[in-house]
């Protein structure tokens, strides 16, 4: 089988990208932008594969995506090119309606094209498989049940309203064209080679600097944690057993309130570069701080942040057979390491002047 993948040099992406070539027969072609946080090393162990491909391509351009699908030939696309930061949505929402849906625009429409044209029997077994969020939903009280795959949308954020945007377009694609398209919603991600400006990397890079650690509001925020290992072995088990026109919520009820998880992330650090160990403080700051969490600041909440997400993965774990396998306490310690051990794969991501000009607040 052969996949194009879009965004695949990106956080899940890449992880996607490493899973289908060294656990499965696929071969891959990656197409993405290399925006601020699509990064090539982040592909460096499967780069010289006979099984990969890479093609720097904006997804907004008609003709560029057309022309590549068209030569490549894929049997499947994986769509996760997205511009996700929910910070950014909020500064810059412009970047967002184009990426996420006119970029989807021009995606589904070069490949139904292409579908089209295709023989039967490859008809048979093409799929579009379109990656969203569960932010797409909105927000749920405390004691609601977790979202599932009928639970309405009601998007609160930029990011969110052009994800559900998309996902609509997506259905729409289906329903009137019959393209063979399948969507999965999945919660927070969590990894190696995340970008630096989302929760765990951030906290986990703030801390070992010395720098305060920004916490949003009160910090009982809640999220559902999901290895991108585990999300990318579910997107292909939703690619090549799943439904055509069905949705499948991704998720790994690991519900954790921000300010727990960001407490854990700190004492798992106490434990591998302890303060008075860590090189880059100085005497004054081991003298003074016991422990990371001393860190640890409160800042002014985001407008529409959301207060729980939650997700209800019994349809995607009944049909397909499809279950997380990580277990969050010792993933997130193997997460906090890989940042620890992979320096010189997060100081060029954060050398980018953009960034620098910006600062960076936590995104959950």
């Amino acid at each position: 089988m052969k996949i194009m993948i879009t965004g695949g040099a990106g956080f899940i992406g890449s992880n996607l990208v490493k899973y289908l070539i060294q656990e499965t027969d696929a071969s891959c072609v990656v197409i993405d932008k290399l925006t601020y946080a699509g990064n090539l090393d982040s592909l460096a162990d499967v780069a010289d594969h006979p099984h990969f491909q890479f093609e720097k391509i904006d997804i907004v351009c008609p003709q560029a995506v057309e022309e590549t699908i068209t030569r490549n030939k894929p049997d499947a696309l994986m769509h996760l090119a997205a511009e996700s930061h929910v910070d950014r949505s909020i500064d810059a929402p412009a970047e967002f309606i184009q990426s996420n849906i006119v970029g989807t625009f021009q995606l589904l429409t070069a490949a139904r094209k292409y579908y089209n044209q295709l023989p039967d029997d490859r008809k048979s077994r093409f799929r579009f498989l379109h990656v969203s969020t569960d932010e797409v939903y909105g927000s749920l009280n405390m004691s609601d049940p977790a979202f599932s795959e009928s639970t309405p949308y009601a998007p609160h954020s930029p990011y969110s309203a052009s994800k559900a945007a998309a996902d609509h377009l997506v259905r729409a694609w289906h329903d009137t064209y019959r393209l063979p398209v399948v969507i999965t919603n999945c919660s927070n991600n969590y990894g190696p080679c995340q970008f630096p400006e989302k929760l765990i990397p951030l906290v986990i890079l703030k801390a070992i600097h010395g720098e305060p650690i920004p916490i949003y509001g009160n910090g009982q925020n809640i999220r559902d944690w999901l290895h991108v290992v585990d999300h990318a072995r579910a997107l292909y088990a939703v690619l090549t057993k799943g439904r055509i026109g069905e949705t499948y919520n991704i998720g790994a009820n690991n519900e954790i309130s921000n300010i727990e998880l960001v407490e854990q992330i700190c004492g798992i650090l106490d434990q591998q570069i302890p303060i008075d160990q860590n090189p880059r403080f100085s005497n004054d700051q081991k003298n003074s701080i016991e422990t990371y969490r001393d860190l640890i600041t409160m800042v002014a909440d985001r407008p529409g942040h959301d207060l729980r997400y939650a997700i209800d993965a019994a349809k995607i774990e009944t049909e397909l057979g499809w279950r997380a396998e990580k277990d969050f306490a010792d993933s997130l310690i193997e997460t906090v390491g890989w940042y620890l051990e992979n320096e010189n794969w997060w100081s060029r991501m954060l050398s980018n002047d953009q960034l620098k000009r910006r600062g960076m607040l936590p995104c959950d």
